[in-house]
């Protein structure tokens, strides 16, 4: 069985460079890290043993798209300094603060020593490095202009990044209020209003309606509480696993066009991202049909894949690239107005470039909105739950409080 290997060489220049490869034995890792030109100083089996990483499902092995921008970036620098691609891979697996994204580059720099591309060496790594990213650097081999091509994907995965966080922002205030609110109607439920029942019973006489329903509720909630937890996680579970079924997407992402208020806002992110992937590809030189092909997998939406696979049917059968457009609500006019005029002057990429920061724009104003909009309501939310409850548990000592008066 294969064991994967952490290994520590010097390179021909005396430089010392880290990796791992995965073989069947130590000495095959030795035998070809010297096929390689190394001189080998260390390696190490970490797939046995203490040495070996518990790994959560759901949690770790993941590369935020962030550390890849930035990773981007740096080798861009490099390869315009006139840096080798082999020594710039080299400085990139040190120096990356991310210990899943630096092994992955201790590969590819291994795979690039030994003769491979290196769109073909990141293309083995699909979990890392998107399709987008493999593409464009296969474009910018060709082309030659691979630092150029390495800037475009940062600049893309930093306004990504960007539209993300403003993502985060506009949900991140209702969600912990939500929450909260979750929090302080359990502990309710479990801690106060069993005290209250216990008084209740001593004062006897019948309940009123509201603080019965309340004390049949507590009462339940204490039998089932393991249940509705294990419900939880398990639906938690589920969720992650098939959130990215076809036949579910199918369903959540026209639902989530149609929510009141944040639909628009899921439309707009969705438009921002087809047109700034499709610019920055057909920038790189791209060929337009696979661009396509990557973008209709990117926009996060079936509604504006189908769209974009319209798009891609309309080029092969010889027609423009925006008669499809009409078809599909999604596409607001205007964007459909300024993709036509970029194709029939021959700067789509550019107008595609000019759609996306529009888009932008409007996430940002939207998401402020939203956050001014929602705080007060949010706030009335939580108030009106937890003094619901207050009251209900107070009904019975009013009453008895008017019949002594």
């Amino acid at each position: 069985m294969a064991t994967a290997y952490q290994y520590s060489v010097r390179d021909r220049a005396g430089k010392l460079v880290t990796g791992s490869l995965t073989a069947d034995s130590e000495a095959l890792v030795v035998q070809r890290l010297k096929a390689m030109g190394y001189a080998p100083l260390t390696v190490t089996a970490t797939g046995g043993g203490m040495k070996k990483e518990i790994k959560i499902p759901g949690f770790g092995g993941k590369v935020k798209l962030k550390e890849i921008s930035i990773m981007a970036r740096q080798f861009a620098t490099m390869i315009n300094a006139g840096l080798s691609l082999l020594r710039a891979l080299t400085i990139l697996t040190e120096q990356t603060e991310s210990k899943v994204l630096a092994g992955v580059l201790g590969t590819v720099r291994n795979e690039v020593e030994a003769g491979n591309a290196l769109s073909a060496a990141l293309g083995k790594h699909p979990r890392i490095f998107p399709p987008l990213m493999v593409n464009m650097t296969k474009a910018g081999e060709v082309g030659g202009f691979l630092d150029s091509v390495m800037l475009q994907i940062a600049d893309n995965y930093e306004a990504e990044v960007k539209l993300k966080s403003k993502i985060k922002s506009a949900m991140t205030y209702p969600i912990v209020v939500l929450c909260i609110a979750i929090l302080a109607v359990f502990g309710m439920l479990l801690f106060v209003v069993p005290t209250f029942t216990k008084m209740f019973k001593q004062l006897g006489g019948k309940l009123p309606l509201p603080t019965q329903i309340l004390v049949d509720i507590s009462n339940s909630l204490t039998l089932l509480l393991p249940v509705v937890i294990i419900l939880f996680v398990a639906g938690v579970i589920t969720w992650s696993r098939v959130k990215l079924a076809p036949q579910v997407r199918n369903v959540v992402d026209p639902l989530k066009l149609k929510i009141p208020v944040f639909g628009n806002l899921f439309k707009k992110v969705a438009i921002a991202r087809f047109s700034r992937n499709l610019g920055t590809m057909m920038k790189s030189g791209v060929p337009i049909l696979q661009s396509l092909d990557i973008v209709a997998d990117t926009t996060g939406n079936v509604i504006l894949a189908r769209a974009v696979r319209d798009i891609q049917k309309s080029i092969r059968e010889g027609e423009s690239i925006t008669s499809p457009l009409a078809n599909h609500a999604i596409f607001p006019p205007m964007v459909a107005q300024m993709m036509a005029v970029g194709e029939d002057t021959g700067a789509l990429d550019n107008m595609l470039t000019k759609i996306a920061e529009f888009y932008d724009q409007e996430i940002e104003a939207t998401t402020e909105s939203l956050t001014a909009l929602l705080e007060p309501i949010m706030i009335a939310f939580l108030g009106g739950i937890v003094g619901s409850m207050i009251v209900a548990l107070y009904m019975p000592i009013f009453k008895i409080f008017s019949l002594i008066s």
